[in-house]
Formats: C-alpha cells, sequence, structure tokens
C-alpha cells in the first residue's frame, strides 16, 4: 500500500478532460482515497471469485465485464455488485461508452462510492491512468541546488550554500540554457532509472542572486529560458578549491550520486577566481551527450595509451632480437 493518497475529487478535477470521464452519480463519493497505483479489472471478483480481490484500487469494467453482467438476471447481477461493492472500492470506470447497468448505480450511491462512464477504450484508460498515477505516487526528494537543460542534458548543481549555484545557472540561462528550478529541486523517481526534477510552485522560475535579489527568468528571458521539467542526468557539485585535496584529473575513476536508489554521474568540481564555471558547465553536458552515443574520452584516451605502449614494448624487443643475431655473426 502506498503512503500517498488522492481524493476522489482531486482524481476527477485532474483526469476528467484527459479521460473524458463522466460522473454517474454525484459527489456523495468524493471522500474516498485512491491509495494504490495499480488498476484493477474485477471479472473475477464480479463471477464470485473474491480471494484475490485487490478492491483498493481503481476499478475497471470494460466489455468483457459489462457482457457478462448484461448476461446474467438482474438478480444475480444485484448480487454480484452487492459482493463487490461490500469492499471498500475507491471508484468505478466504465469504459468504452458501455451502459451503466441500473443495479450498478444504485447499489454505488447506497454505499457512496461514485462511478464515472467514458468514451475511451479500457486500453486507453489503463495507458491513462498508470501514466497518472505513476506520477502522483511517485517517490520524491527535495535537494538544495538549481537544475538547469544544457544542450539537453539536465545538469544538477549542488554546493554548499553561497557557493554561487545561482549565479551559475543564471549564466547559463543567459547563453541560450534553460532554468527547471533554482534553490529547491524537487525529484521524483519514474519507473526504476529516471529522475524527474522540477521546482517548487511557490518559486516559480524565479533566481535569488545575493546583492541582488529575486529575478524573474521567465520574464526577463522569455519562454526559451525556462521548462517545467527535466530528466536530471549529471551532478555537478561545487566546493571550495583546496590546494591539498585530490581532484580527478584524467576521468577515469567515474563518481556517482544516489537519488531514491538511482544513481547519476556525479562532477566534483573545485571553485577559484578566474575559472569559468559556466563553460566548464556546457562541457560537462557535452561529454555526457557523447558518453550517451558511447564515446568515453577518457577511458579511448587510456585505450590509446596502452596500445602505443605495447607498440613501444614490441618495437624493443624487436631492437634486442636484431642486436643479439648482428652480434653472432661473424662474416
Amino acid at each position: 500500500m502506498a503512503e500517498k493518497s488522492i481524493s476522489i475529487k482531486q482524481f476527477y478535477l485532474e483526469t476528467r478532460d484527459r479521460l473524458n470521464l463522466r460522473l454517474m452519480n454525484g459527489e456523495s463519493g468524493f471522500f474516498r482515497q485512491i491509495v494504490n497505483l495499480d488498476i484493477h479489472r474485477p471479472g473475477l471478483a464480479l463471477a464470485g471469485f473474491l480471494e484475490l480481490f485487490t478492491y483498493d484500487r481503481i476499478q475497471l469494467l470494460g466489455n468483457t465485464e459489462i457482457r457478462y453482467l448484461k448476461s446474467i438476471s438482474s438478480e444475480r447481477r444485484s448480487e454480484a455488485i452487492e459482493k463487490l461493492f461490500a469492499y471498500d472500492i475507491p471508484c468505478i470506470i466504465v469504459t468504452s461508452d458501455n451502459p451503466v447497468p441500473a443495479e450498478l448505480l444504485k447499489i454505488a450511491i447506497r454505499r457512496y462510492i461514485c462511478v464515472f462512464a467514458t468514451d475511451m477504450t479500457t486500453t486507453k484508460v489503463t495507458h491513462q491512468l498508470t501514466t497518472y498515477l505513476d506520477s502522483k505516487f511517485a517517490p520524491q526528494v527535495a535537494v538544495h541546488g538549481s537544475l538547469v537543460d544544457v544542450y539537453g542534458i539536465g545538469l544538477l548543481i549542488t554546493g554548499r550554500s553561497g557557493i554561487g549555484k545561482s549565479e551559475v545557472s543564471l549564466d547559463l540561462v543567459e547563453r541560450g540554457h534553460r532554468l527547471v528550478a533554482d534553490d529547491m529541486v524537487i525529484m521524483a523517481r519514474k519507473g526504476e532509472d529516471l529522475l524527474m526534477g522540477e521546482g517548487r510552485e511557490i518559486s516559480d522560475h524565479h533566481i535569488e542572486v545575493r546583492g541582488l535579489g529575486l529575478i524573474d527568468v521567465r520574464r526577463m528571458f522569455g519562454i526559451r529560458g525556462v521548462r517545467i521539467h527535466k530528466r536530471v542526468e549529471v551532478e555537478v557539485h561545487l566546493v571550495d578549491w583546496d590546494p591539498k585535496a585530490h581532484y580527478e584529473r584524467t576521468g577515469l575513476e567515474d563518481q556517482t550520486a544516489v537519488y531514491l536508489d538511482v544513481e547519476i554521474p556525479k562532477i566534483l568540481l573545485p571553485i577559484n577566481p578566474g575559472k569559468n564555471i559556466t563553460v566548464i558547465a556546457e562541457i560537462i553536458a557535452l561529454n555526457q551527450i557523447l558518453k550517451i552515443y558511447g564515446h568515453h574520452t577518457a577511458k579511448e584516451f587510456n585505450r590509446r595509451l596502452i596500445e602505443r605502449m605495447k607498440m613501444q614494448e614490441k618495437s624493443h624487443l624487436a631492437r634486442l632480437k636484431l642486436s643479439d643475431f648482428l652480434e653472432k655473426d661473424f662474416e
């Protein structure tokens, strides 16, 4: 069972246009909660097999379920629906413009369970519901940082407070990239290995620059400077320069960050005077694109270096063999 829940009222208001939903029996069931992101078709439950009935999900009645109810007598139909509605069902959706049985509506009104109808097929409704519920029930985490779309790569810029995350983000936007969120990034896991990031509604594409105040990026740079959400693909962690610290110089030792059990590449980027962090951020994004296409610069350079060393070793052995031959040549 999911930790989150969605009221039927919220569900109806947010999906009625997407699913072409029609409320068939009033709002008395709006108080009920959806607590499970999965969907169920109660064909076996209507037939009387209730041992494995997953009642805590949205119940879809498609062509098969409606035709079955039509095939039995009104008395048996009422009995089957009564058994179904004895459970704490969130709501019922009848698909494919099927007529809603009168017995179903009568009992649903008495049990305070909303019944919706739609002209969409069961397959399409299932797809749309899955997308919606996955988004609503996705695990989330709030991260202090900025998220910018740089050349199509979502860069999560993190670091201590005051290190310059917002300034780097603003500079990237000025160079033609797109701001997703500043100060606080809300990340949600979609599927097994996909992190989507967006900002808080209250901040709405504003950037805070110390000494200047709040900047409205969308109004200042236009729609081309912002986007609503973006996949988080690389973390750029800004740190203060420490001459005694060891920083990666070749790129062979890939570092990673983990959020919501999803692993993403992490770049530790030291800050010192005169360093152009914005340009480096662009290079990080372009380098990530190369990796996506199968080109890992550091590994390719290392491979060529090893091959060159092997060739030099073979050449050295060949010279040794030639020297040995000439020493024994007395002609």
